[in-house]
């Protein structure tokens, strides 16, 4: 079966640097990013990612050329990230917590020029950048971050991020981006089951993927100011989409180095005139309580997240009355806590579940944004504008309604290919489709359910056993704030499916029970076999559990 979006959207022909130099036109004075007490306008944001472009180009970094931010959420990374696009380079993200190996392997691959890093971390990247082609480093900190006159002490070889752009212009310039052929993200696929791949995403692939997430949030069209910035136009009724353009806020916690941080927590907020409360780290108390103070109109996370703040007491007794949406990706959501959050937010409040995948630029499906529309808990939504999901079989040929099979995307959002990796580009985009590895199902009206991806998939006897049908059964009994299932190998069988399942206050023998209600439901191929009690489920910074991680430590014993 193949679902394809009922609308169409125009896409201006215009790079990446367009979003904010309408949004500053348009939302001059408006507060873009609070950070610890420091607040800068759009027209601020604007005028410093301008200046670090001028600073750019006066080193001879620009069109062609790679920026890697080594950075977590902060001001400095929202200059420097529009300051590369403005420049006419390549913004590729790099994690601040990457091991050496790992970041020297990364910015050898992305042949990154320049490389913006934090001050705590910037040994590391000193400590790798001969193997690397990175010629010029800017180092910053959270201090500089609040105060910008700031300076933090300087490594060898290094200069500071403010003193670089301090001097220059804040007048734009056009560096000859062509948006349909140069590339704006050189972004890197998680590595929660290998190697990391450099994924080329070009301007008009990133622009093409926030405004469908932008257009559709807010019930909107796009259009270019005279000027040639990017905007966008509510078409959709208060009563529809009651946050209007230019009056939302965010609490901003979704990592900024990836995608789903980039386009659905930086760009799709900026190109909406929202405000964007910077989150350093995830604090249970301290967002509720920014939450309340800023009247923040949107939640976004993964579902690691809700199942904190369901479990944190503060979300009983904070005003949560501003809260208009709330929107969840980077792993399913359990309808268990799905339910949970409607208890506390009530009915009017959009819960919108998204899928998407670094190789879509971000999203390729989302939950429906007007209060109106049609929800179905336990899916992730129709295609977004002008997408296509189709469910294949192993053949390449479409499954009929309701069967499940891999999940392949076409749209303009989806990647030119992997960087230097030619047999996967071809592998993955074998017959015009992107091959997602996640294996799904589309109902009648074209909204698709994730089944599980097809590397966590386990065999037990030659049977197919998913373990999201598990931990949605796990997640669902009481007591259970947090389940992941893998497959411990056995040579005679295959895989044994184990549960590594977070409960506070439960014991073995209340384990042992947990195991038998979950088993009482499901076939006696797909029962649990062993139980893992564990204060916290590992999962990456985007919130996607580490299940590479929880093989290890049943193979490790």
């Amino acid at each position: 079966m193949t679902a394809r979006s009922q609308v169409t959207l125009e896409y201006p022909d215009v790079a990446v640097g367009a979003v904010l130099a309408g949004s500053a036109r348009r939302f001059r004075d408006r507060i873009v990013v609070h950070y610890q007490g420091r607040e800068l306008s759009y027209a601020d944001l604007y005028a410093r990612a301008c200046a670090f472009a001028q600073a750019l180009r006066a080193t001879g970094i620009g069109r062609g050329d790679a920026v890697a931010i080594n950075l977590p959420n902060c001001p400095q990374y929202a200059i420097a990230y529009y300051g590369t696009l403005l420049a006419g380079a390549t913004f590729t993200p790099a994690n601040p917590l990457l091991p050496p190996e790992d970041l020297a392997a990364q910015l050898a691959d992305s042949g990154a020029r320049a490389a913006v890093t934090w001050a705590p971390v910037a040994p590391a990247l000193l400590g790798v950048r001969d193997r690397t082609s990175v010629e010029l480093v800017l180092v910053t900190d959270r201090d500089q971050g609040v105060d910008p006159a700031h300076r933090p002490p300087l490594p060898d070889g290094t200069l500071d991020f403010e003193d670089f752009h301090a001097a220059a212009a804040t007048d734009p310039f056009d560096p000859g981006v062509v948006p349909a052929a140069d590339l704006a993200h050189l972004a890197y696929t998680g590595g929660t089951t290998g190697r990391s791949k450099a994924v080329q995403l070009t301007h008009r692939n990133v622009v093409a993927n926030v405004l469908q997430y932008a257009c559709g949030g807010a019930g909107a069209v796009s259009r270019v100011d005279d000027e040639g910035g990017l905007w966008i136009e509510q078409t959709s009724p208060p009563e529809e989409h009651p946050t209007r353009l230019g009056t939302g806020v965010s609490i901003c916690l979704a990592p900024w180095f990836h995608a789903m941080g980039t386009i659905g927590g930086l760009n799709v907020p900026i190109l909406s005139g929202t405000t964007m409360v910077l989150h350093e780290r995830f604090e249970p108390a301290a967002y509720l309580a920014d939450v309340e103070r800023f009247r923040a109109t949107t939640l976004s996370g993964a579902p690691p997240l809700y199942a904190a703040l369901l479990r944190h007491p503060d979300l009983a007794t904070r005003d949560l009355t501003s809260v208009r949406g709330l929107s969840s990706g980077a792993a399913p959501l359990p309808v268990e806590l799905i339910g949970g959050l409607r208890a506390r937010l009530g009915d009017d409040v959009v819960i919108a579940e998204g899928y998407g995948l670094t190789e879509v630029t971000m999203g390729a499906t989302i939950g429906p944004s007007a209060r109106s529309a049609v929800r179905k808990p336990g899916t992730v939504g129709p295609p977004v504008p002008d997408t296509e999901i189709a469910i294949l079989g192993p053949d390449g040929d479409e499954l009929p309604d309701g069967t499940e099979g891999e999940v392949c995307i076409r749209g303009p959002q989806v990647m030119r290919g992997y960087r230097n990796r030619p047999d996967e580009t071809a592998a993955t985009l074998a017959g015009g489709w992107l091959h997602t590895g996640d294996v799904g199902v589309l109902d009648d009206d074209g909204y698709l359910r994730i089944v599980d991806r097809q590397k966590d998939m386990l065999i037990y006897k030659g049977y197919n056993v998913y373990p999201r049908e598990l931990e949605e059964l796990l997640h669902a009994q009481p007591g259970v704030t947090g389940a992941a299932v893998v497959g411990r190998p056995q040579a005679d069988v295959g895989e044994l499916p184990v549960a590594f399942v977070v409960a506070p206050g439960l014991d073995d023998g209340g384990a042992q029970e947990l195991v038998e209600r979950v088993n009482a439901q499901v076939t006696p191929y797909k029962r649990l076999r062993e139980i893992v009690l564990v204060d916290e489920i590992p999962v990456s910074a985007a919130g996607k559990v580490l299940k590479r991680a929880l093989r290890e430590r049943l193979v490790a014993g």
